[in-house]
């Protein structure tokens, strides 16, 4: 039967096979999808799609990975028969009306597939993992990709090789021969239209889906256990020397270097600081790609996790996968004994869970940052100036590459809202604005100097720098009293992020509280933190109420 419009002398109708599937380093996280369209008489290779998604879940990305192969096999012939075939069983069984589609980001996916072709012309097959290597392959290309911060493309691309398939080769399936034609064979304009630039608008980050009725032997549904486990947000990043920058909090000596209490340096308290020499500390991880088991960029978390070991090494059977052989099954066996050995005593239990991770992330330059002048809650409300927007666009770009803030949560203030602005149009997120993240109010001081708040109120500024309770001239906020700010706000954000990476846009003194609340450090270390502005911080939240900072003040990607 032929579609409308159809020749009736052209014979009936082609078929082809979809192969689809989608992936999320994290659930949610960095994920991608791959589809390939197949000759059904033949098996050969007739086009090929990929996209980095930014921070979505596992079953989003294998919907888009569905809608992709249905839009590139419409493209080839819109008269076509189409057989999809997935190894997930979620996507199979809502599409071919068997199950409900409860979870609401799922029903417009679903709408969209069932759209690209006339109903009817399109059935649903499930099969195992093992059988959808080569868009299996599609997808963490295209994720690798998107971690470099590139567009995946077809020219590039060797899943086809990687699958086994090659020029005039065939493998048998239950779909028929297949004939390879070579790397990113056949592709054309339908694979190449849907590649994608990392960090482009996409939804904000969806919540797991309900479980539906499973089958045996399904895979990549929401129901993976491995699903809860997100990427860190410090992934891939070291702790790395302060440029010379600037920021509020923390009495600073003036430009004849006056010292700080104790006989120490100021840290911070005015727009504009020193720069100070930090050792380089960068650590890798990996996480499974959940629904697929292939392994990929992720951060690590803090101390041993043997539970997350056992899922790398039981997560995956596919060829060319982690635990695909007795050996590497043995040896990640061995690493899991390991690390139990090691976290006890001394590390919290394994079962906690994922963390909140907060990324800080101070504000990028106003024009009163390299002038050196306290600027707080209560003065002019500067906006970015032309280097700190600059500054957000960079550290926009480097976030997009790591791909694990799922949330973005700002100050009120126009400097903290205008860098957030910038990092969300980049990530495809909305930004929330919490005021427990303002900077503290100088009072008269805002806008002056250091020196010159030392000349005209000498007395108040050295009861500042003296006491955590003293407060700036003219009824400004303590230092006791941005602590207790920022911690009931740590508390309300943690327990409303619990498992999850966001990214908190801030100013100096809350990002130096948020870190010496988590190493449990006295208020006078707030002069002794170097912050720079566009600078990028880290602290985990775990559930028993346990804090790891991650990082502090990396401006590598300013460079």
């Amino acid at each position: 039967m032929t579609g409308a419009g159809a020749d009736p002398e052209a014979g009936p109708a082609r078929e082809f096979v979809v192969e689809a599937d989608g992936g999320s380093r994290g659930n949610p996280g960095p994920a991608g999808y791959g589809a390939v369209v197949l000759d059904a008489a033949t098996g050969e290779t007739l086009a090929e799609a990929a996209e980095y998604l930014g921070v979505v879940t596992n079953n989003v990305a294998e919907y888009r990975g569905l809608v992709a192969g249905l839009r590139a096999a419409r493209e080839l012939d819109p008269d076509a028969t189409v057989r999809v075939r997935m190894d997930s069983k979620l996507v199979v069984e809502q599409m071919s009306g068997r199950w409900k589609i409860k979870h609401p980001d799922m029903k417009p996916l679903a709408a969209e597939a069932a759209r690209v072709f006339p109903p009817g012309r399109v059935t649903y097959e499930w099969i195992p993992r093992a059988e959808n290597k080569h868009a299996d392959r599609l997808a963490n290309e295209a994720m690798d990709a998107g971690a470099r911060g590139e567009r995946w493309s077809p020219s590039t691309s060797t899943a086809d090789l990687d699958t086994g398939r090659s020029a005039g080769g065939r493998t048998a399936t239950d779909g028929g021969a297949r004939a390879g034609t070579g790397t990113g064979a056949g592709t054309g304009a339908a694979s190449a239209a849907r590649t994608g630039a990392p960090g482009a608008a996409r939804p904000p980050a969806e919540p797991t889906v309900p479980a539906e009725p499973t089958a045996p032997g399904a895979t990549g549904s929401a129901a993976d256990p491995t699903a809860a486990r997100g990427a860190s947000a410090s992934d891939s990043a070291g702790i790395r020397g302060a440029e010379a920058d600037a920021g509020p909090p923390a009495a600073r000596g003036d430009a004849t270097g006056a010292p700080g209490p104790a006989g120490g340096r100021g840290a911070g308290a005015v727009e504009g600081q020193a720069a100070v020499g930090g050792a380089r500390s960068a650590s890798d991880g990996s996480a499974v790609r959940d629904g697929a088991g292939a392994a990929g960029p992720a951060g690590p978390e803090a101390g041993p996790r043997p539970d997350a070991a056992s899922e790398a090494a039981a997560g995956s059977g596919a060829p060319g996968s982690a635990g695909s052989s007795t050996s590497s099954q043995a040896a990640a066996s061995a690493d899991v004994r390991a690390a139990r050995t090691v976290a006890s005593p001394g590390w919290g239990p394994p079962d906690m869970g994922a963390p909140a991770t907060f990324v800080l992330l101070r504000h990028g330059e106003t024009p009163l940052t390299p002038q050196k002048r306290f600027s707080g809650s209560g003065g002019s409300d500067p906006s970015l100036s032309a280097a700190g927007r600059e500054q957000a666009e960079k550290v926009a770009a480097s976030l997009a590459r790591r791909g694990t803030v799922q949330a973005i949560v700002a100050s009120p203030l126009a400097r903290t809202r205008e860098t957030a602005g910038i990092v969300a149009a980049r990530l495809g997120l909305e930004v929330a604005v919490e005021d427990g993240l303002r900077e503290t109010d100088f009072g008269a001081w805002e806008g002056l100097t250091f020196g010159e708040v030392r000349e005209r109120y000498p007395d108040d500024l050295n009861a500042w720098l003296s006491s955590p309770d003293a407060e700036p001239t003219g009824g400004g906020e303590s230092f006791a009293a941005t602590g207790a700010r920022v911690a009931a706000t740590r508390d309300r954000l943690v327990a409303a992020y619990a498992g999850r990476t966001v990214l908190l846009v801030s100013h100096v003194t809350p990002i130096k509280t948020f870190v010496r609340l988590a190493l449990g450090a006295p208020p006078e270390s707030l002069f002794r933190m170097e912050l720079s502005a566009a600078s990028l911080s880290a602290v985990a939240y775990y559930a028993d109420g346990g804090a790891s900072v991650r990082l502090f003040n990396d401006t590598s990607h300013l460079r």
